[in-house]
């Protein structure tokens, strides 16, 4: 009996951690160590798909979500929250966008 007790606390004598991959360790504690990114960016991707949306249909979330580029399925209302979410990150580029495409429609009358 008291072979086989002696067998199980081999590797970790004296409560000293035997750190087969320290790689492994030095990487996480680098990770765990580094400042806490915010991500304040949106998607180029959720950028894209929320300007062609609004410069093919302007409001009308209706035609929106029946648009082919509606890869997401998304409802009316999901893509009105991803508008606002757009707005309320870039408001500024999302200011030039809408008077852009004005702009655009002014040119082609």
């Amino acid at each position: 009996l008291t072979q086989g007790m002696e067998v199980e606390s081999d590797g970790r004598e004296q409560g000293k951690k035997i750190v087969r991959k320290p790689y492994v360790v030095n990487e996480m504690e680098y990770e765990a160590s580094l400042p806490e990114k915010k991500s304040n960016t949106l998607s180029r991707d959720l950028i894209d798909y929320v300007r062609y949306m609004i410069q093919n249909h302007g409001e009308n979330y209706k035609e929106m979500a029946r648009d082919e580029k509606n890869y997401y399925q998304d409802t009316p209302k999901q893509i009105k929250r991803k508008i606002n979410v757009y707005k309320n990150f870039y408001p500024e580029e999302y200011k030039d966008f809408i008077a852009s495409l004005k702009q655009e429609k002014m040119d082609l009358q």
